[in-house]
């Protein structure tokens, strides 16, 4: 049987957009992901954003409504599908949590996500047209009161953030990363230098995925055990790297490379893409087949900079040093990490206790 072709997005020129049979009908879709371009928003949220407004855009088309005829009542029922979304043909559909165990719907923070996306399209199109009606109920405003300029003597200083009244309600829940025979084990499954060493990267130095793709040769400075990070917003730092890692970065460039023009430290080792870049798609790929083989399904690419947040935290490592390495915008990120270490809440309570008793 014959595959109906759907709507669908494109990368053409470093630019997404909305493409298939009816995007024709949604204008608005590519004109405001080129508008994140000209922003200089970061690609990998231009991305997200287009895989958000795609879904969105499907449901309209399975509905019949156009742009324009979409109301507040219309992302209710959206929100509704988004929570109770299944596909037939596929057990679980590909909704399933690994978390939760759930298997319908989406979870609580990739609809909020799509929400924002939505918003973001329709304010686009009421900064352009400030006669058209945005679909999206504002909330109340609230202002942040984080660490930092945004708290203390400068919080008045802080922009109120509208808040949408659509936003789900989402669980707090804190990083989750692998215990030692987990790491173990993963790590154990990997079988070439190259994944080797960008599993070392994450796990014990911290970093991002889309922070080790975006690795240059040249970033690495394998002497004295450093490397120069490119992080969220465009963001530098430097960040120690393990002796051992710094030896597979090493191999891997002296034996395991393959010849190439690009200055990009990995590459694809094999295929018609050999010498290529390598991609999210394939970085991810490589890491479910990993768990798969490894029996670790929590073993994720983020879940190995988890693990090396938790760690630093049951070591005692100084907060400010733990978000310097980590390399979050604000402290509160990083004192997420200090709830996970049990060792180390345990070592100040009993400290705490012993001081009370020596009264």
């Amino acid at each position: 049987m014959e595959a109906v072709e759907r709507l669908r997005v494109e990368e053409h020129d470093g630019r997404w957009r909305l493409a298939g049979p009816g995007s024709d009908r949604f204008p608005l879709v590519n004109d405001y992901l080129g508008y994140l371009g000209d922003r200089n928003y970061s690609p990998r949220t231009i991305r997200a954003y287009a895989f958000d407004l795609l879904a969105f855009t499907r449901w309209l088309t399975d509905e019949d409504i156009t742009v324009d005829a979409v109301g507040t009542d219309t992302l209710l029922r959206f929100m509704t599908h988004c929570r109770t979304a299944t596909y037939p043909g596929r057990p679980g559909g590909n909704v399933y949590s690994i978390r939760d165990g759930r298997n319908t719907g989406y979870a609580p923070t990739t609809i909020n996500r799509r929400l924002a996306a939505i918003s973001g399209m329709f304010d686009f199109q009421q900064m352009r047209d400030p006669t058209a009606a945005n679909p999206v109920p504002s909330g109340r405003r609230a202002r942040r009161t984080t660490t930092g300029e945004r708290s203390g003597l400068l919080a008045h200083l802080a922009k109120p953030k509208t808040r949408s009244k659509l936003r789900v309600r989402e669980p707090r829940r804190l990083p989750r990363g692998l215990d030692r025979a987990e790491a173990t084990d993963l790590l154990g499954s990997f079988h070439t230098v190259r994944d080797r060493a960008i599993a070392g990267l994450m796990l014990l130095s911290g970093l991002r995925s889309a922070e080790v793709l975006g690795l240059q040769i040249t970033d690495v400075d394998i002497p004295r055990g450093w490397v120069r990070v490119i992080g969220k917003g465009d963001k530098e730092r430097r960040v120690p790297v393990d002796a051992q890692v710094a030896g597979l970065v090493q191999t891997y460039l002296l034996v395991e490379r393959p010849e190439t023009d690009s200055r990009s430290l990995f590459v694809v080792a094999k295929g018609d893409n050999r010498g290529q870049p390598l991609t999210p798609a394939g970085l991810r790929t490589i890491f479910r087949y990993h768990r798969n083989r490894a029996g670790v399904p929590a073993g994720h690419p983020h879940a190995l900079r988890h693990t090396f947040g938790t760690t630093l935290a049951e070591a005692g490592v100084d907060l400010a040093v733990l978000q310097a390495l980590m390399g979050h915008d604000h402290v509160d990120s990083s004192a997420a990490y200090i709830h996970l270490a049990p060792a180390h809440v345990r070592a100040a309570y009993d400290a705490a206790r012993a001081r009370q008793r020596a009264q």
